[in-house]
């Protein structure tokens, strides 16, 4: 690798110094003469006169170069500077290059543009290793990095029309009813393990595998929704715990002024998103005389028809987001969650070092959060999370790096009828809006309604089984349901058995498929 010369002395002479001096010379006066004036070197008055009459003889108007230069530099400062801007645009447009890629491409931009370019560029067809590490160093506003996983309707609804459509929805609501700083608010959820993401530790040298305990190979998750205004104030939380009944103890060592809910999957549902309303309500003191904002996502448990109708009854205005843009325009999921979760990890560590042989269970998390969470959702955390608009292309110029690799573009993407509806973002408590939801819930539940007559296969009673399995041997271990935990010999509800791991769970605990697969083996 080359060496990069370090300057050590800020001696020089200025390009306007020497072309006054030089036109001093050429009107007669000596060389030593005009140098001792003018405080600089007579050599270097020489060699600067005998270059410009040199050029002006061949015809060019271009001044004699002077001061330190790189003589086998391959692009110049702008062509390299129009690398580095695409290079970062690609990027944004969650389509950057990797560092061989970027070697490739800088010969192809060499080749084509007729750069001067070393002889093994050609003959591998790439930039040299070299090049790339110095043009880094050129360049300190790129590094390489390990890219984030992004799914393509992330990376395509995050676009000029989704985000200009959101923040007319926001200026309308904010003209209609002059909301405040303080009375703007916005919620969002994360999920918690019990397993968590071990932290750096010192080891020794030159070791290949380097361990740390943990409390399981898969987590169980407890869903955690927050919220927060842009006054950098937040509400205490609820969890929500993949049980089927919820007791006061789970939330007992919790953040103070917590609540919590539980259901078969630990995620948010519209019952429990009601709950939150009524929460965040409480702690607000909304009404239809004082009304608040609350920004959230397009999640199906906050297209609730009963938390819209409550929302409209206690001065709520729900606006959502376009769908899967919250990685960019959530302030929590920006500058909240992230910190949330690496202090989350942390206190697991600690937890798992001081409690050593025991495994960690949803209800240590409230715990660990109580201790997290202050030092995450603080005032300058949640106001550093601004929306952040979609990025527009440069302009064209005669070294363009868009004229040898485009930029992908993708057509819109086709519409179907399966799965979810596609959903925009919307004033969830409008009229109009209000009303499209009721009648697709009412065509939900007439669905709902003839499924329900049809025959559940994979359904099994097992009460004689679990009775012969207690006769058979007094060393069995009681069954119990995976999901509630409850004991079968307290129950006489219909059971099913998962398909993966053959646990068994109450049929109102589970969704009531054919083929039941618990929440465990879900995870995985």
């Amino acid at each position: 690798m080359p060496s990069i010369r370090q300057r050590k002395t800020d001696r020089g002479v200025p390009l306007a110094l020497l072309q006054v001096a030089s036109g001093e010379v050429q009107d007669g006066k000596s060389f030593r003469e005009v140098a001792k004036s003018l405080d600089i070197c007579h050599v270097t008055l020489y060699r600067f006169h005998k270059k410009r009459l040199r050029l002006e003889s061949q015809g060019s108007h271009t001044p004699p170069r002077v001061g330190y230069w790189t003589p086998k530099k391959v692009f110049s400062t702008e062509q390299e500077m129009l690398l580095r801007d695409y290079l970062m645009e690609a990027a944004d447009l969650y389509y950057g290059l990797s560092s061989k890629e970027v070697r490739k491409f800088a010969y192809e931009l060499a080749k084509n543009y007729n750069c001067n370019f070393p002889q093994t560029w050609a003959e591998k067809e790439m930039a040299g290793a070299d090049w790339l590490t110095s043009f880094l160093k050129r360049h300190p506003t790129l590094s390489i990095r390990r890219p984030q996983a992004t799914s393509l309707s992330r990376a395509t609804s995050f676009n000029r029309t989704n985000v200009k459509k959101f923040f007319d929805n926001l200026s309308a609501v904010l003209t209609k009813h002059e909301f405040v700083t303080q009375e703007i608010w916005n919620m969002d959820e994360t999920g918690v393990t019990t397993v968590q993401n071990p932290g750096k530790i010192v080891a020794r040298k030159g070791t290949k595998q380097v361990g740390s305990v943990t409390s399981a190979e898969r987590g169980t998750l407890v869903t955690l929704a927050c919220a927060v205004n842009a006054l950098g104030n937040s509400i205490p939380p609820m969890m929500i715990f993949p049980r089927k009944k919820f007791h006061l103890f789970f939330t007992s060592n919790g953040p103070p002024g917590c609540i919590g809910r539980a259901n078969g999957s630990g995620w948010m549902q519209e019952e429990d998103f009601l709950v939150f309303l009524k929460h965040f309500q409480s702690h607000t003191k909304s009404s239809q005389e004082s009304k608040v904002l609350l920004i959230l996502d397009n999640h199906s448990s906050h297209l609730s028809v009963e938390g819209i109708n409550f929302c409209r009854s206690h001065g709520i205005i729900l606006l959502s987001f376009p769908p899967h843009c919250s990685h960019k325009l959530q302030p929590l999921d920006r500058t909240v969650y992230g910190p949330l979760k690496r202090h989350i990890n942390s206190r697991c560590d600690n937890w798992m070092k001081t409690h050593p042989g025991t495994t960690m269970t949803i209800y240590n998390l409230p715990g660990i959060v109580k201790s997290a969470l202050p030092l995450a959702a603080t005032p300058s955390n949640i106001q550093a999370g601004p929306c952040v608009e979609p990025g527009t292309s440069s302009s064209a110029t005669p070294f363009s790096p868009l004229s040898i690799r485009p930029h992908p573009k993708a057509g819109p993407r086709k519409q179907t009828t399966k799965g979810r509806k596609r959903r925009e973002t919307a004033v969830l408590t409008d009229t109009p809006m209000k009303d499209q939801l009721e009648a697709e819930k009412k065509r939900s539940n007439a669905k709902k309604s003839k499924a329900k007559t049809k025959i559940n296969f994979g359904q099994k009673t097992i009460p004689n089984k679990k009775q012969k399995m207690q006769a058979s041997s007094d060393e069995d271990e009681a069954q119990y349901c995976i999901v509630c935990l409850e004991s079968y010999s307290r129950s006489k509800e219909m059971w099913l058995q998962c398909c993966s791991c053959k646990a068994w769970a109450h049929k109102d605990c589970t969704d009531g498929s054919a083929f039941y697969t618990c929440h465990n083996c879900e995870s995985d």
